[in-house]
């Protein structure tokens, strides 16, 4: 090879090197690094290219129930099995119909292409359904929250999560009274 060509390529090369390492760094920040799923910005993306291209869209919030418990009772790693085991319950229910992310700590969510073919009650079974970690059977618990984003006045992200929020922490009133009333 030519000097003059080999000189021109060398300064090729290493950009493509420097786009190839920027390129990865941008996806893993679009990555939770513990559960895999979409972080918030990852997530915002899809949900609002899913809200914009399918009316009968929704948007979802789960929120674990008594997870500081389980994290202190078990310890992090019992805590960090939960969160993990969660997010592939979640990616699972959505599967091809739409996107999971974790917003962070024991706060997850989900918009799905169609609600009317989405089976919520397999989510909340899904969730429901005890941890096995290191030997102990651990029980899971979430509050999930759902917008349809068609019975918003304006189809917007932020109104669906704010609808969705709402209804997720109504969720967790009636799990909290339901729990007392059986003691």
């Amino acid at each position: 090879m030519e000097a003059h060509i080999a000189t021109a390529l060398v300064p090729l090369l290493g950009w493509a090197v420097h786009g190839s390492v920027l390129t990865h760094r941008l996806a893993s920040a679009r990555r939770d690094p513990l559960t895999g799923l979409h972080t918030r910005a990852g997530w915002t993306a899809r949900a609002e290219h899913c809200i914009r291209r399918h009316p009968a869209a929704a948007v979802l919030l789960v929120d674990l129930d008594h997870f500081k418990t389980l994290n202190d009772t078990h310890g992090h790693a019992a805590g960090d099995a939960a969160l993990i085991a969660v997010a592939d319950r979640l990616r699972t229910w959505c599967g091809r119909n739409g996107t999971a992310g974790r917003l962070g700590g024991d706060e997850f969510v989900a918009v799905v292409r169609d609600m009317t073919t989405a089976d919520l009650d397999a989510l909340t079974t899904a969730l429901h359904r005890p941890l096995n970690h290191a030997g102990m059977s651990l029980p899971l618990a979430a509050s999930i929250g759902a917008c349809r984003v068609a019975e918003l006045p304006v189809p917007a992200l932020t109104d669906a999560l704010a609808a969705a929020d709402a209804a997720m922490y109504a969720a967790k009133g009636r799990s909290r009274r339901s729990t007392r009333s059986s003691h």
